[in-house]
């Protein structure tokens, strides 16, 4: 094909690569729940306990805490059921944190996937989260009979869960998209978001619970984050209803507007983000 062929102002410009959403809804689904199914048996292939330690990372980092801050610290004194609490805590923010560390070198690792192959990048990140629900089901199941072993009893509150699950599933997806999308460009992603990491579990109450917090504004400050908030109606919700809800613990349902608006505006950020790094990707890798 000749220089003339091609339309007015065509030559020089660049090739755009595919948009973050791609064409059909349903190929575009379809690649999520293939790529999360194929990771999820990959992560554990050639394994002798398999999906068992998907279970038992959560379970041993909860039997070390548990000793130490009830034996030492005694932080689960006059808590109605403490284990549970602190069991759920773990795998709450565990879920987070697989979401937001996978997604951040999920792109990259899958380069020779991006440069060769024709489909919607936002599948990449989004695989990551579907994955992540897998291995949260799994946990789930875990802490619903440690709960009902140690007598807590099913209430109607508990039709609030799968709500709280899927805001954490947006926040986290949020965050996701713009760390694997930055991460394509800049690498100084990964160690931060580590030390980020770090941060968010001790500034979230899972070891601790807030009406241990000394001083009124700092129980009103960690309610500000969206893992603080959902993990506090967790409590409410599934343990023990007569704990305070998030609401009561953030001073008002008015002050719950700061964290369902940070959850609101980190996914359309990091949807727009990812959208508009989406067809460069390829070339940046």
């Amino acid at each position: 094909m000749s220089a003339a062929e091609y339309p007015p102002g065509a030559l020089g410009k660049p090739i755009r690569g595919p948009s973050a959403l791609g064409g059909s809804p349903h190929r575009f689904f379809h690649l999520v729940r293939t790529l999360a199914v194929l990771d999820f048996k990959l992560r554990f292939f050639g394994s002798a306990l398999g999906y068992f330690w998907q279970v038992m990372r959560p379970l041993m980092l909860f039997a070390v805490l548990y000793v130490v801050f009830t034996e030492f610290v005694q932080l689960g004194d006059g808590v109605n059921f403490y284990p549970v609490l602190l069991l759920m805590g773990i795998v709450l923010f565990t879920f987070f944190a697989d979401v937001t560390g996978d997604c951040v070198t999920s792109v990259v690792d899958r380069e020779s996937l991006v440069r060769k192959i024709q489909f919607p990048r936002l599948v990449i990140p989004l695989a990551v989260l579907l994955r992540a629900y897998f291995n949260l089901a799994l946990n789930l199941l875990v802490v619903l009979g440690f709960a009902l072993a140690l007598g807590v009893d099913p209430h109607l509150s508990w039709f609030q869960v799968p709500f709280l699950l899927l805001a954490l599933g947006v926040f986290a997806a949020g965050v996701g998209m713009i760390v694997s999308a930055a991460f394509v460009r800049y690498r100084d992603i990964k160690p931060i978001w580590e030390v980020v990491l770090q941060m968010l579990f001790y500034g979230t109450p899972i070891l601790y619970v807030v009406e241990l917090v000394p001083r009124e504004g700092l129980k009103e400050l960690l309610m500000i984050s969206p893992l603080g908030a959902i993990v506090e109606q967790m409590r409410h919700a599934f343990v023990d209803p007569t704990a305070p809800s998030a609401a009561e613990a953030a001073g008002g349902y008015v002050m719950l507007l700061i964290p369902a608006g940070i959850v609101a505006f980190l996914f359309l950020f990091g949807f727009w983000y990812f959208n508009r790094a989406a067809p460069r990707i390829a070339e940046e890798l």
